[in-house]
């Protein structure tokens, strides 16, 4: 028997930073998170947030995402969607940390708004976006030689969705196109068709075939999918030529998990249901539900919503069950549209442990995790920020 010889094999950079060994600014895929976290299991952690949160005073600015665990969100200062936060920290000058507690691309944001001489920190940085990391840098480049190709890039506007990297969104605003949110996508889609023939959406295809079919009114037929993974996209010059919204193949993990056999299971389920649903929600979801909008829309909705009234939300679960258990008084029946239990795995990275690391380490003087956009990337994402706040 002849013994085995080790391979000589050395990992690549994606699976370093998969097993979270090495870091890479430009990816929202997991990086290296140095220092020493405390215990999950320490009962302490709650008033250890709260001492080094009040030793910070003034200086410290704490952003809770709506998909937040109900732990991290107590101590946050202000709730939202992913601009609202930005746009609070960019109002707060005078606080010269900001700790989002919420992913990479929106950390980014809130750099990019607020002034030199503030601070974001993100808890953890493995706290990514897939949906965000499914249009890369070099991957949008080379699509927009394919357009440039089809002689179509002059009269194409790109529109980026938040939910996008720093890279994206200043390949947005260098090319004449803005920043949408789930809430002005519609806003920014009829701004784009007066500037330009067709739109480029990045990176979720279901909200902008969502905001296009049903917002605007154009058929599926004028919508085609570019697929980064496939030479030209794996569209024809034709089709590219003949489209209205070229929607790039991206979309988030957790609202694509909702199906039509989940509206129509729930609704036999329970009588006089309202179905509620993100508009990152596949089409076929979006067009089978009662009420369609963004996260502040869903939390308006049912806080406009009649006692006894009976709801199935299609969103990420921290915030159903946070809005179940807030109506609950009101005899409002909220349930998670789907059987499946679905939690946002990257937003939950950010837990107990490391925001009193970082907040801890924030009092001592050291700061932690700081999320920083370099001025160039800077300089042209702020010109799609810009143009969004600037949309009619």
């Amino acid at each position: 028997m002849t013994t085995a010889q080790p391979l000589d094999v050395s990992p690549t950079p994606l699976a370093l930073l998969l097993l979270g060994r090495e870091a890479d600014a430009r990816s929202e895929r997991g990086v290296e998170c140095p220092g020493d976290l405390p215990a999950p299991s320490d009962p302490d952690l709650v008033a250890r947030a709260a001492a080094a949160k009040a030793k910070l005073g003034d200086k410290v600015f704490v952003l809770g995402h709506h998909y937040q665990r109900d732990e991290v969100i107590q101590f946050a200062d202000v709730t939202g969607d992913s601009f609202k936060l930005a746009r609070e920290a960019a109002a707060r000058p005078q606080a010269e940390y900001i700790v989002f507690c919420g992913v990479h691309f929106m950390a980014e944001s809130a750099d990019i708004l607020t002034g030199d001489t503030q601070q974001v920190v993100l808890p953890d940085l493995a706290a990514g976006c897939s949906m965000a990391d499914m249009a890369s840098a070099e991957q949008v480049a080379e699509c927009w030689d394919v357009l440039t190709d089809a002689g179509i890039a002059g009269s194409t506007v790109p529109v980026s969705y938040m939910n996008s990297s720093a890279d994206i969104k200043a390949f947005t605003g260098r090319n004449g196109g803005t920043i949408c949110t789930s809430s002005n996508a519609e806003r920014a889609l009829n701004w784009a068709f007066e500037q330009g023939e067709r739109v480029l959406f990045l990176p979720d295809q279901h909200l902008g075939r969502n905001t296009a079919v049903r917002d605007l009114g154009l058929s599926l037929d004028d919508c085609v999918v570019y697929n980064p993974h496939k030479p030209n996209g794996g569209l024809t010059t034709e089709e590219l030529r003949a489209a209205k919204m070229i929607l790039w193949r991206g979309h988030c993990s957790v609202h694509g998990r909702f199906s039509l056999d989940s509206v129509n299971e729930v609704r036999e389920r329970v009588p006089g249901v309202n179905v509620l649903v993100h508009p990152e929600c596949r089409h076929e979801v979006v067009a089978a539900a009662d009420y369609v909008g963004s996260t502040e829309y869903i939390i308006k909705t049912l806080e406009a919503a009649p006692a006894g009234s009976k709801w199935a939300i299609g969103t990420e679960l921290n915030l159903v069950r946070r809005l179940a258990n807030r109506f609950a008084a009101e005899d409002k029946q909220i349930s998670f549209l789907d059987k499946t239990v679905c939690f946002c795995s990257t937003m939950n990275r950010i837990d107990l442990p490391h925001l009193v690391w970082a907040l801890e380490s924030l009092a001592d003087g050291t700061v932690v995790n700081r999320i920083q956009v370099d001025p160039e990337t800077e300089k042209y994402a702020k010109v799609a920020l810009e143009r969004m706040l600037a949309l009619p």
